[in-house]
């Protein structure tokens, strides 16, 4: 895709535009964070997303953390419990988004027969008319975890590619749209709930939009969030189809809402968002979850920030580079370093479990700051110590670092 280049931006500004447009160039709240500081994150980022993986946090909580300091997590357990104002769907993997993009979802939902799954094929083929039977159970009996309906003690729960009957059907009809999320439990289990029982009516009521329309807000919405980004950028972070991105980039661009421009080292075409901010500076400091939408486009980490990064946990331990469970650490604009952590609850500990730093950082400053940002992530999950008990580069930095970090 070519368009006209209108403005050409140095790589250090357009890595600022894009921490701006993510929530990191402003400072953390001094005092107590309030719902409407959470409402503005998730505003902004419009894609938080979800992930089991628990060996520090579940994943979602900890974007609003990168961006705001400690914060009740309870209080955005509100957000998608009893204030019904973030949906869970499939947007950038699992994740939970406003309620007003719901309408701009809707076609997906819609097109969920041309993306069955095997399993699901062959359940309609096998057991026709139980899906049908699932949703009269749930508008039944109300709000149905998967495990409440297992038929045979002999069944698990399992990953995507052996579930059970009724989490087949279950997971089916929350694609669809029929069933969505009333929350999770404590073991992080999808409570489903009809639709209409969940989402607020202004948002029902709300006419469902012409796929090119939603589309077009798709990428209207991801543009905000990233500031500066190429194609493929604007297309990732909600996993549209190529042609259907194409199409709405051309559209925005001939109707001014996106800016064509060149990024210095970039060598792709980049569109900027009219309206975001170009700061002279920035002064974040910050752990980003591996599933941060600032990070989990790794092409686009390595293009703006210089930072190979790659996600281990399912790499056979002996072969990992970095660790398990892996944040890269934001230090100014730069990610200087990475740290594997793990919240060892039962101890009262947030162990590094390894700690790499950059080549070319001042090892010195990056652990001491990185000493104080553990310090304030063990508070917020009320882990009484930091303990420095891998290996890696700045391990030995990081323990020198002062009171902030026992080894």
């Amino acid at each position: 895709m070519t368009a006209p280049v209108a403005d050409r931006l140095p790589a250090p500004l357009a890595r600022r535009i894009a921490l701006a447009a993510q929530g990191l160039a402003e400072p953390r709240p001094t005092g107590p964070v309030d719902s409407r500081q959470l409402r503005r994150v998730t505003d902004r980022l419009a894609v938080v997303q979800i992930d089991s993986v628990n060996v520090l946090s579940r994943s979602h909580y900890l974007p609003y953390f990168s961006r705001l300091g400690a914060y009740r997590r309870p209080a955005l357990d509100d957000f998608t419990g009893r204030r019904h104002e973030l949906f869970e769907y499939w947007a950038h993997e699992a994740s939970y988004l406003p309620v007003r993009l719901h309408p701009f979802l809707r076609w997906r939902m819609a097109a969920a027969e041309d993306h069955a799954w095997g399993n699901m094929v062959r359940l309609q083929r096998e057991r026709p008319g139980y899906v049908a039977e699932v949703l009269d159970r749930v508008r039944e009996q109300g709000p149905t975890r998967a495990s409440e309906l297992l038929e045979t003690r002999r069944e698990r729960p399992g990953t995507m590619w052996n579930w059970h009957p009724a989490k087949v059907a279950l997971e089916w009809l929350f694609f669809t749209g029929a069933l969505t999320s009333r929350g999770r439990t404590a073991g992080f289990e999808r409570v489903y709930d009809l639709t209409e029982r969940v989402l607020p009516s202004p948002v029902l009521q709300t006419p469902t939009p012409e796929p090119a329309a939603a589309f077009r807000e798709l990428v209207r919405t991801a543009a905000r969030a990233l500031g500066v980004a190429t194609e493929r950028d604007l297309r990732d972070y909600f996993r549209l189809r190529p042609a259907a991105a194409r199409t709405a980039i051309e559209e925005l661009t001939e109707a001014g809402e996106l800016q064509p421009v060149a990024v210095e080292g970039w060598g792709a075409p980049a569109w900027l968002d009219p309206a975001a901010r170009r700061p002279r500076w920035i002064r974040a400091r910050a752990l980003l979850s591996p599933f941060d939408s600032l990070v989990w486009e790794r092409p686009r980490v390595e293009r703006i920030f210089g930072f190979r990064y790659r996600l281990e946990i399912y790499t056979p331990a002996a072969q990992r580079v970095h660790g398990y469970y892996v944040l890269p650490f934001l230090l100014g604009d730069r990610l200087v370093a990475r740290a594997d952590l793990k919240a060892d609850r039962r101890a009262g500990a947030l162990l590094v479990q390894a700690v790499h730093g950059e080549e070319g950082v001042d090892r010195a400053e990056v652990a001491a700051e990185l000493a104080a940002e553990l310090r304030l992530m063990a508070d917020w999950l009320e882990l009484g110590r930091v303990v420095v008990v891998g290996a890696g580069d700045l391990a030995p930095d990081l323990a020198a670092a002062g009171t902030a970090v026992t080894g």
